[in-house]
């Protein structure tokens, strides 16, 4: 369809030219707009009348008297307090409609994936910065018949599952669920293989198919993706991605940390294509590469989430992640570059000072840009040494980079050693590597880049260990759990239960293989 590609580069060329405002609108001042109008969308529901909102907005510092009245939540006090209301099929509970859709996250943290709603607000709200975003390939080098190409979005399940008042599934298939009818011709793998519940079984119609699609853009998770990519080159025994299609310029990728699969991923490739990343998460869009050469994502500011920002410290959280009691938060104007933040939302889904479980740093003020450096609770601190998942990335990364390795996955926990501690970390590696080799130049690492580290190596953690697996193993660990493909991630932490049941389920491997 030509003419509708031409189409859609022309609005987005003309877009482009329109002239911006020289003056940038205020970040405080354009949130305060936004909870205003959530706090009166809201003020008639069920958590609006329990918490006073029409008090609070004839406040003239309305700001700090919602932080004060309101509590911070996390997933379970929300949801056993309001949300399982509205999955019982009740109306006007934290917003004014009753959810038609329920988001079912990843779970890594929690063992059971956990129910988000998913209002006709949020779903506008995801559909106008979708378009900001397409918007922003005007200040990209791409050619008029780049838009004419296919977008492959490897996803969950289009076909969700009905409870009797709701829908509920993966965020991916609930909006793949919802695009607009101009986009069905570019979207791939279409209706009928988006409907697939059967992972592998839609990855085999994918790889089937893949050979009658011009695709110019993949979206997903790198993990799955690669998986997808490996496949199809096997299956049609070729080279590189770029045989089957030509014209694959630019990856979408989002929900996880990119720098581990970099390396893997390109020997896949015939040639350089452009990485945008993404903040899709299952309580919103919350923000977007929107610029060529830089590696943040730009916060949205004005499509109906508010942000306040917890300084991810000893103050604020215990050695578990877990968020103490009158914990300092911070509005957008108040937030420092370079410093670690837990991030709250209040949404148009009727979330409402929802800690989301990320962190994130701010990179540019400027820009309201920030990235994303992890967890709460995907984190180490045994014994005082604060290793984030930033910094294993960084480390894994280093690794890849110094001995041309290709790391699939890893994950990482604290063992007692003797009387002191011990990190464990699992390498999904697919060729002969020394774990020896492994554990001193991953210690080396962290050395350089976490002091914290490094003093307690010194003190409190006596050992590094290493083991070597087969990537398989992470994947059919997923797939034990019920989570295999889609939006599903490896947590690269493991604590408590989850850490035992892994290296049960690594033992058991090694006795078999």
């Amino acid at each position: 369809m030509p003419i509708l590609g031409s189409i859609i580069k022309g609005a987005i060329e003309l877009r482009s030219r329109i002239p911006k405002e020289i003056k940038k609108p205020n970040a405080f001042r354009t949130q305060k707009k936004v909870l205003k109008k959530l706090l009166r969308r809201s003020n008639i529901t069920s958590f609006g009348e329990h918490y006073y909102f029409s008090g609070i907005l004839r406040q003239k510092d309305f700001v700090n008297a919602f932080q004060t009245a309101v509590p911070v939540h996390d997933y379970n006090s929300i949801f056993q307090k309001w949300w399982y209301r509205s999955i019982n099929g009740e109306a006007y509970v934290c917003w004014p409609e009753r959810p038609k859709y329920f988001a079912l996250s990843s779970g890594t943290s929690e063992a059971a994936s956990k129910q988000i709603p998913v209002t006709n607000d949020m779903l506008r709200a995801i559909k106008k910065v979708s378009v900001r975003q397409i918007i922003s390939l005007a200040q990209y080098d791409l050619p008029r018949d780049f838009y004419q190409k296919g977008i492959l979005m490897l996803g969950g399940s289009t076909h969700l599952q009905y409870n009797g008042t709701y829908y509920e599934g993966d965020l991916s298939g609930i909006t793949a669920g919802n695009i607009p009818f101009w986009f069905q011709h570019f979207y791939k793998p279409g209706k009928r293989i988006s409907k697939e519940r059967e992972w592998t079984n839609k990855l085999e119609e994918i790889v089937r198919n893949a050979k009658n699609w011009d695709i110019g853009v993949i979206v997903g998770v790198p993990a799955w993706l690669q998986i997808l990519m490996e496949k199809i080159i096997e299956h049609y025994q070729v080279k590189t991605i770029h045989d089957i299609w030509p014209n694959l310029s630019i990856y979408v990728h989002g929900g996880v940390s990119f720098v581990p699969y970099k390396n893997g991923f390109e020997k896949l490739l015939g040639k350089p294509i452009t990485y945008m990343e993404t903040y899709l998460a299952s309580e919103g869009f919350i923000a977007y590469q929107s610029r060529p050469n830089t590696n943040s994502m730009q916060l949205v500011l004005d499509c109906g989430i508010f942000y306040e920002f917890i300084p991810f410290n000893e103050d604020n959280f215990d050695f578990q992640g877990n968020i103490k009691p009158n914990a300092k938060t911070l509005t957008i104007q108040e937030v420092e570059e370079n410093k670690e933040y837990a991030l709250l939302l209040s949404s148009c889904a009727g979330a409402w000072r929802y800690l989301i479980g990320d962190t994130i740093k701010f990179t540019s003020k400027e820009h309201n840009e920030i990235v994303i450096t992890g967890r709460t609770k995907h984190f180490l601190n045994l014994c005082g040494e604060h290793l984030s998942q930033e910094n294993m990335n960084r480390a894994i990364e280093m690794l890849e980079s110094e001995f041309d390795l290709e790391i699939r996955e890893f994950t990482v926990a604290g063992i007692k050693h003797e009387s002191m501690f011990a990190h464990k970390w699992y390498l999904g590696i697919d060729s002969h590597f020394d774990s020896e080799l492994a554990k001193n130049k991953i210690d080396e690492y962290l050395k350089i880049l976490n002091d914290d580290y490094r003093v307690e190596r010194i003190a409190a953690i006596k050992e590094v260990k290493v083991e070597i697996l087969p990537t398989k193993i992470f994947y059919d660990w997923m797939k034990e759990k019920g989570k295999e493909g889609g939006q599903n991630k490896f947590p690269r932490v493991l604590k408590n239960e989850q850490a035992a049941l892994w290296d049960e389920f690594v033992c058991e491997y090694s006795k078999n293989k």
